[in-house]
């Protein structure tokens, strides 16, 4: 810095001010290009500054709802910002991602859903956006296994039963559903597999399914246990199976859907995750990852989901990248082979 100061007022003083103006402008450029990468740095470092919004894609009270409200709390609680969630069900989700996808890609308009759900949308609707192209995978909070579920008045036990009762009076059972959600596909594959019918009652969300059933309107339903564990607790449903590879360990005694003859390795479960924007820069990917890492594995919050069935997880973001590209091959297959489109 000393030997440029010299030379500016060398040049100044043998009369050449125009090549002294240049060299000045030069320094002023240099200072200002170091300045902006400076303050990129320290706006990284400084995320978040403001509050954070967070779609979720579904109505208020279901299973992304509530996470999201937990996730947030406890964000609040270490980076002293708040964490909106925003409810903007409709189309399977689809509307609450488009409107993510559309945000700046800046880390203060993210999406907490069932990112399985995700998978399955290019294989049922037609979107304005791309799964892989438009979005930021960030990371998973939680799985959890479905559990299937009938009215206590359904003369059922086990899925063999259910399956028998569905072939003995075709399309008579019903099963509210999200169309074209992952529950849906999974009921559908399941359905598929051992050849009986039932008519799938269209809902709009997880929430007003467990309701139907509960009231008596709805036979049975697939469903995350965050929203029906309470419920089988109280006796407003009856738990005949759950859709996790083996048995699990909060209910040991309950078959999985498995175990019955047709549906020998069956499984499927709710991944709920985090996603942003394309192009959300790879240190506010890094910093949201990190945290909810580490919320997930603290006592009080892993607790908490275990306790009503659910699994802590953080993927990281390239692995949750790899998961959402392996499952958007495996639903469209699921789809193509059912022969089942949206009306």
């Amino acid at each position: 810095m000393k030997r440029v100061v010299i030379a500016s007022a060398t040049i100044a003083a043998g009369g050449n001010v125009a090549a002294a103006a240049l060299l000045g402008a030069t320094l002023a450029w240099s200072a200002s290009v170091q300045a902006q990468a400076s303050g990129a740095a320290a706006g990284g470092q400084s995320y978040p500054a403001k509050p954070i919004r967070v779609i979720v894609p579904y109505p208020a009270g279901g299973t992304s709802d509530i996470l999201t409200r937990m996730v947030g709390a406890k964000l609040n609680e270490s980076w002293g910002q708040q964490v909106l969630s925003d409810p903007r069900p409709g189309a399977n989700g689809n509307i609450g991602v488009e409107m993510m996808v559309r945000s700046p890609a800046d880390g203060y308009t993210l999406t907490l859903m069932e990112v399985g759900n995700l998978t399955i949308s290019p294989s049922m609707y037609k979107l304005s956006f791309d799964i892989i192209r438009d979005i930021t995978p960030i990371t998973t909070v939680t799985f959890s296994p479905y559990l299937l579920c009938t009215h206590p008045s359904v003369p059922v036990k086990s899925v063999s039963d259910l399956i028998a009762l569905a072939k003995k009076s075709p399309g008579k059972l019903n099963a509210p559903v999200g169309l074209g959600s992952n529950i849906h596909l999974s009921t559908l594959a399941m359905q598929h597999r051992v050849g009986a019918k039932w008519t799938y009652v269209p809902t709009k969300g997880g929430q007003s399914s467990v309701i139907s059933v509960m009231t008596g309107d709805g036979d049975f339903l697939l469903m995350g246990v965050l929203q029906t564990w309470m419920h089988v607790r109280s006796g407003k449903l009856k738990l005949i199976a759950v859709s996790s590879e083996q048995r699990d360990p909060m209910f040991p005694q309950v078959p999985t859907v498995a175990e019955t003859p047709g549906l020998e390795g069956f499984h499927a479960g709710s991944w709920q995750g985090i996603i942003g924007p394309a192009k959300l820069p790879p240190e506010i990917v890094t910093k949201l990852y990190n945290e909810v890492k580490r919320i997930v594995a603290l006592p009080d919050f892993s607790e908490k989901l275990t306790s009503q069935g659910s699994r802590p997880q953080a993927k990281a973001p390239q692995e949750l990248a790899q998961w959402m590209a392996s499952e958007k091959e495996r639903w469209a297959k699921v789809v193509k082979e059912s022969g089942y489109k949206i009306d």
